[in-house]
């Protein structure tokens, strides 16, 4: 059996702290990443919010034409245009 030295510790040691170094940068870079992703969540969500406020002021706007009696009176039925 090889015997522990203070050597083969210290290389031991660097090794493992080298290794830990890699993982911070590496979680380091996963962060950055899901801030981004994070950010274009927030944006796209913003645009849905967006246009959910646009489509209920068309469906407003869309109700109030339809309520008014001369144009009630022109969407009812009526007789197909022929050209004679």
């Amino acid at each position: 059996m090889t015997e522990v030295t203070i050597e083969l510790m210290h290389e031991l040691l660097k090794r493992v702290h080298h290794e830990v170094a890699e993982l911070r940068q590496d979680v380091s870079e996963v962060k950055r990443e899901m801030n981004v992703v994070r950010g274009h969540m927030v944006a796209t969500q913003s645009d849905i919010h967006n246009i959910y406020g646009i489509l209920a002021r068309q469906d407003d706007r869309l109700e109030r034409i339809e309520r008014r009696p001369d144009l009630r009176e022109l969407a009812e039925a009526q007789r197909p245009y022929e050209p004679k």
